[in-house]
């Protein structure tokens, strides 16, 4: 069983052949596909999801850092709104994102802080996006440190340093695609982090792994990520593929 702790099934990239890119990860042996939330835009493409697929699919609930605008106490709002209204398995995806634009860094910051704490009442665990923004993301997580805060780092690119510090905040890694790339860096020191802090995403349809890169990623394609970390970690591919998923259920109590 492989456990895909970061996909966005609900995408666009996948209305012409959902049902069959599903199936792909299926038959590679993919049972469980977290998805995360982006903005209220895409609620409903999740519901139906959900509704289509309610053995497969768990959601989250959050706002993600690039949505983050002038009119983000709205989108806070209807995030709050869900989830006081239903159960969810993760505040997410949350976080900063200094790559695209640096404008609302005040607001990305204040979003993340706030749904970091809801996360918190609600006993559940947070899903970090973090771009450009390491510093920024620590200082927020240092201020909220604690036995309540835990959940992943999604698509982890930092130093062993940044990994570390990452991990001291209760945090797993979220594994995806980069770990493959010929210049993604991470491959080279991840044998220095015990296995227990990892967790395998593919963040479909974005960042393809090799030799898929620069195409459109799906489910599937976790194998090339659960392949190389059998490299890394010198263990068999189940191997890899049932501790990844043990670990994921410590962070995900669904």
């Amino acid at each position: 069983m492989i456990t895909d702790t970061h996909t966005h099934l609900y995408s666009e990239q996948f209305d012409e052949d959902r049902g069959n890119m599903i199936k792909r990860a299926k038959e590679i042996g993919v049972s469980r596909f977290f998805i995360p939330a982006i903005d209220s835009s895409y609620t409903e493409r999740m519901m139906d999801l959900e509704k289509n697929y309610p053995d497969d699919v768990y959601l989250m609930m959050g706002l993600h850092p690039t949505s983050v605008k002038e009119d983000f106490q709205n989108e806070l709002a209807a995030v709050k709104e869900w989830i006081d209204t239903r159960d969810f398995v993760a505040i997410g995806e949350i976080g900063i994102d200094l790559y695209w634009d640096k404008t609302f860094l005040p607001q990305q910051q204040e979003a993340f802080r706030t749904q970091i704490q809801w996360a918190k009442e609600k006993k559940l665990p947070i899903v970090i996006h973090c771009r450009d923004a390491f510093d920024e993301i620590f200082d927020v997580l240092e201020t909220e440190k604690g036995e309540g805060l835990f959940g992943i780092f999604h698509c982890f690119t930092g130093t062993l340093e940044q990994a570390r510090r990452a991990i001291s905040f209760n945090m797993k890694l979220g594994i995806g695609g980069v770990v493959t790339f010929k210049n993604g860096k991470i491959d080279q020191f991840l044998d220095q982090i015990d296995i227990k802090h990892i967790v395998v995403e593919t963040d479909a349809p974005y960042l393809a792994p090799t030799p898929y890169r620069g195409k459109r990623n799906e489910s599937a394609y976790i194998s090339q990520v659960v392949a190389k970390l059998a490299d890394i970690y010198g263990l068999s591919f189940d191997k890899i593929s049932e501790i990844t998923t043990q670990n994921s259920k410590e962070v995900f109590k669904k």
